[in-house]
């Protein structure tokens, strides 16, 4: 694409056309840009185009857009995230050089939106080409940053700021490498002096424009944007190690670090909320670096220590009381608690510092403020993204808890006296006018429950704050037994997530008291209220009782099952819990504990499906999602199971929403929707009724395996009608087609264990002399194949697997003359070479009952294939197996997997637990593998005496003739 007046027209239309309110002009437009992407010089072109002072700034600004949208596609294109997805054409590295020319300066000499994209679009360039490939930048950046901080043009230094500020991003969150060391080292030998002096520079700027008390706003409000930027940049440079340039000039820093934690500036801060955010932005970057030099350069540090808490101490007291600013309150607070848990915690000791701690901190920033209301009532999955326990968020609540805990490793006593006083002070107040002072109770409820301490492994909790019991049944338990459950919403949230919270220790008597209560909150109008409802019974039938036994089981629950049912199917009717994932995980959990009754499923199945309807339409929540479809599974699992007649009725509700998931493309529920049929095939008894037998037709078809998401699921699919329709094999062709598929799946690392369980399936299943024998030349060239090339440990345990599998449901004989057919003596080969060494690694209960009996019969039936050597190290490899842990057989596996068909969130399979293949164990008849061998080995050596412990002694490792022998004794047998 050339840069002349009709491509500048072209485009200019265009990007004025996707700014068009109406449909069709836009589609058009987008579709026309997107066309032009493809050409040449395209990128080129558009960058011309924003560097054209007669062309209208709002198409400018649309074009700058693009171009970084443009970079981002195409500078170094991710593969396509499905196989059948053209790749996108990258951008020619003489394209790309004359980019990185132009860029910088039209960058500086652009207007403040454009700028910002521009800068964007550097860094997307910078993060692939920066240092090593744009050598140019960071010089040019200097220059430009030295000249614009002498004619005093801050927009444009701040913009070459923001730009090193992205650039040098990376130093903050990528492991620390030898190649990350070196662009650090180049970064800092080009920018460490420079950014100091820019930082200097604008020191004095400031310094002379308060103290003539003639500051500007506009203008300090770029400086002090600036002197923000320089510590962000800062904070990337120190974030892997402490150079020697910022050790030898600390003191410069630090200096002016305490200044503007201290110093006010009245034209900025009593001007509004905007001049107050924009120094507090600096403040709190000023805290995020003197917390990073606490905790890695701490002893370097130590001299100013004193002087940043006693700062940051005077910052908090007057900024907690305001709302607005939360950044900083979180940082401070953070820098404070890295002293708390330092050598320096002396520094709190003392009980008056401790009192103005809650007084002055804590306690402002844990009350709830209006903007904790207006989040609370207005997006409750952000309100509880926050809230819920586990949260990594970094609320003011959360941060001022963090604090009292960081100060309680080394004064846990005195921190608890002192909070413990605290919360009685809160519910003293709440006492006296309840109505107007509720906050106080939500604050004690709050302090109590963050301040818990989590036992290591499990998810029991405790305090020393209150005694539980007696807390819950003053303080939470009027709140659960309130009868208006619309009534001060945000205490029953804080009373439920205590009852979830200290489940474990609250008696089984008094939790089965309140869950009639509990479950009354579900009709609750709070998003919240009814979210932390379904949530408290959730975790409460998660409870264990001695690891193992389930403390509320279904009799607990029926009493009140229909209701409970009733209430949760009615929150999701509710206004923005339509796809309540707290709901639905509960509807999940009770489906999977409580005894279900004809009624209650036909209920539930028929919600069920009419949810499932619903978000085919626009399917937006994939944990709601996942969770809708584990409760179909389970739902379908325990009630067929128990009533094996309510098959047909499940059937009659599930399969249209079904088939509109496969007839709408709905590809995001095609795993959930093959794994749901594999469980119903998988329930139905023989013969198959014709409506699968179509599916059957549908799941042969090449186009339906060529996503990578929906293998796993076919699969099952697959094996469930091989199990329950073996016949169907044999007519017009199917197996064939099955063996193709194998075939597909088989030559792909990604891929191969798929294919070895439909092989599995297959050779379980099905006759060999009427059946198989015809197709088994095609299955070991496929075999030998991948054995030939590319195979992986995966591969050759799964090898093992199927060769055991085939020897004891169709006998050696087979196996033997199979393979050799097709090569020969490769039996002895791969018996000698691959099945010995591979045998150890096998892993799973099933498996490794397998792999040793098939093993063990293999040395018995043998002797005339197999020379004595070959079957002594067999044996070595069999009582490695059955004797030694798998931590000691198995390595971590070298094999490192083919992501190549599974780039990108769009294709991953989720699996459903509840819908998961019942293992089977294709040896019933052997209880116990290690008296197999030991019996079979006492049979084969009593008619060739002196023979095997012969063999034994030439072939196994000291330690596994011991472990033989152990075995042959605990059995009260021997190999004579």
């Amino acid at each position: 694409m050339e840069w002349n007046p009709e491509t500048a027209q072209f485009l200019s239309q265009c990007f004025l056309n996707t700014l068009s309110p109406l449909p069709e002009p836009r589609r058009r437009a987008e579709t026309a840009l997107s066309e032009a992407s493809e050409r040449s010089n395209y990128g080129l072109a558009v960058l011309h185009l924003v560097a054209e002072p007669s062309v209208d700034e709002q198409i400018r600004q649309s074009a700058a857009v693009n171009f970084k949208n443009h970079l981002k596609a195409r500078w170094a294109p991710s593969p396509p995230k499905e196989p059948n997805l053209p790749a996108l054409n990258p951008i020619s590295d003489p394209e790309k050089e004359l980019m990185k020319s132009l860029i910088v300066s039209l960058m500086l000499k652009s207007s403040p939106k454009i700028q910002s994209q521009l800068s964007e679009a550097l860094a997307v360039i910078g993060k692939h080409d920066f240092p090593k490939a744009w050598q140019t930048l960071l010089p040019e950046l200097v220059a430009n940053l030295d000249t614009l901080t002498q004619a005093n043009d801050y927009a444009s230094v701040n913009g070459v700021l923001a730009t090193i500020n992205s650039l040098f991003k990376k130093f903050r969150y990528q492991f620390k490498t030898n190649e990350l060391l070196l662009d650090l080292k180049y970064c800092l030998d080009n920018f460490a002096k420079p950014l100091l002096e820019v930082f200097k520079r604008t020191v004095n700027l400031i310094d002379q424009a308060v103290a003539c008390g003639a500051a500007n706003a506009a203008t300090l409000k770029l400086y002090i944007e600036s002197q923000r930027l320089c510590c962000r940049i800062f904070y990337s440079l120190n974030f892997q190690e402490l150079p020697e340039f910022f050790e030898d000039h600390m003191d410069e820093w630090m200096i002016e670090f305490k200044k503007y934690l201290t110093v006010k500036y009245p034209v900025l801060e009593d001007t509004g909320d905007d001049g107050l955010a924009v120094v507090d932005g600096l403040r709190a970057a000023v805290c995020e670096n003197i917390g990073l030099y606490m905790e890695k350069e701490e002893e370097l540090f130590q001299k100013y220590l004193s002087g940043f808490v006693e700062a940051v101490w005077s910052l908090l007291v007057a900024s907690s009381a305001s709302s607005s600013r939360e950044r900083l309150t979180v940082t401070a607070i953070k820098f404070l608690t890295t002293v708390s848990t330092s050598v320096h915690h002396i520094l709190f000791e003392r009980d008056d510092i401790l009192e103005q701690i809650c007084q002055s901190i804590v306690i402002p920033n844990v009350m709830l403020r209006d903007e904790d209301e207006e989040l609370f009532e207005m997006n409750y999955i952000e309100f509880i993204r926050r809230d819920m326990e586990g949260s990594d968020l970094d609320t003011r609540r959360r941060i001022a808890c963090e604090l009292l805990k960081g100060i309680g490793m080394h004064y846990k006593d005195k921190v608890t006296a002192k909070v413990s006083l605290q919360i009685k002070s809160c519910l003293g107040l709440f006492s006296q006018n309840p109505d107007a002072n509720w906050k106080y109770k939500d604050c004690a409820i709050y302090l109590v429950v963050s301040l818990a301490t989590k036992k290591a492994g499990g998810s029991s909790v405790s305090t020393d704050l209150v005694d539980v019991e007696n807390f819950f049944g003053s303080v939470i338990v009027p709140e659960l037994q309130s009868r208006d459950v619309n009534a001060f919403p945000m205490l029953k949230a804080g009373a439920l997530k205590f009852f979830t919270m200290f489940r474990n220790q609250l008696p089984k008597a008094v939790a089965m008291a309140l869950l009639p209560d509990v479950v009354r909150f579900l009709a609750s109008e709070s998003n919240v209220v009814h979210s932390y409802a379904a949530s408290c019974i959730e975790k409460l039938l998660l409870v264990k009782d001695d690891g193992t036994r389930a403390r509320y089981t279904a009799a607990d629950i029926s009493p009140f099952l229909l209701v409970l049912m009733t209430n949760l199917f009615s929150a999701l009717e509710k206004p923005e819990s339509e796809e309540n994932q707290y709901i639905m995980k509960c509807i999940m959990r009770v489906l999977g504990a409580a005894e279900i009754s004809r009624d209650v499923a036909s209920a539930c199945i028929t919600g069920l499906t009419n949810v499932l309807n619903r978000v085919c339409e626009n399917p937006k929540n994939p944990i709601f999602n996942h969770y809708l479809f584990e409760s179909v599974a389970v739902l379908i699992r325990r009630a067929c199971e128990r009533d094996p007649t309510l098959i047909s009725a499940f059937e009659g509700s599930l399969f249209p929403s079904l088939q509109m998931v496969l007839a709408k493309d709905v590809s995001e529920f095609f795993p959930y929707a093959f794994q749901l049929l594999a469980q119903l095939v998988e329930l139905n008894r023989p013969p198959v009724p014709q409506h699968y037998v179509q599916i059957f037709e549908i799941l042969l078809l090449p186009e339906s395996w060529k996503k990578s998401a929906n293998v796993p699921a076919l699969v099952r699919l697959l094996q469930a009608f091989l199990r329950k329709a073996p016949h169907e094999l044999n007519q017009q062709g199917r197996l064939s087609n099955v063996l193709g598929i194998f075939n597909t799946l088989i030559s792909s690392p990604s891929t191969d264990d798929q294919g070895f369980y439909v092989l599995n399936t297959v050779i379980e299943n099905l006759g060999y002399d009427d059946v198989l024998s015809p197709f088994m030349g095609h299955i070991w060239v496929s075999l030998f194949n991948r054995l030939q090339h590319g195979r992986t440990v995966k591969f050759l345990k799964n090898l093992v697997i199927f060769m055991s599998l085939f020897l004891v449901k169709h006998g050696l004989q087979n196996l033997v003359v199979s393979m050799n057919a097709v090569q020969k003596d490769v039996f002895q080969t791969i018996v000698e070479q691959f099945w010995v060494p591979n045998l150890k690694l096998i892993t799973g209960s099933v498996e490794l009952k397998l792999t040793s009996v098939a093993s063990t019969k293999l040395i018995c039936e043998s002797s005339t294939l197999l020379d004595s050597k070959v079957r002594g190290k067999m044996l070595d490899s069999i009582v490695t197996l059955l004797s030694r842990p798998e931590e000691e057989r198995v390595l971590d596996e070298p094999d490192v997997p083919d992501f190549g068909e599974t780039v990108g969130y769009n294709a991953t399979f989720v699996h459903l637990y509840n819908a998961g293949k019942k293992e089977e164990d294709p040896l019933k008849e052997v209880n116990d593998p290690k008296q197999y061998l030991v019996a079979s080995l006492a049979n084969l050596a009593a008619l060739s005496p002196g023979t095997y412990p012969q063999l034994i002694r030439e072939n196994l490792e000291p330690a596994n003739q011991t472990a033989l022998l152990q075995l042959c004794s605990s059995y009260n047998l021997s190999i004579a």
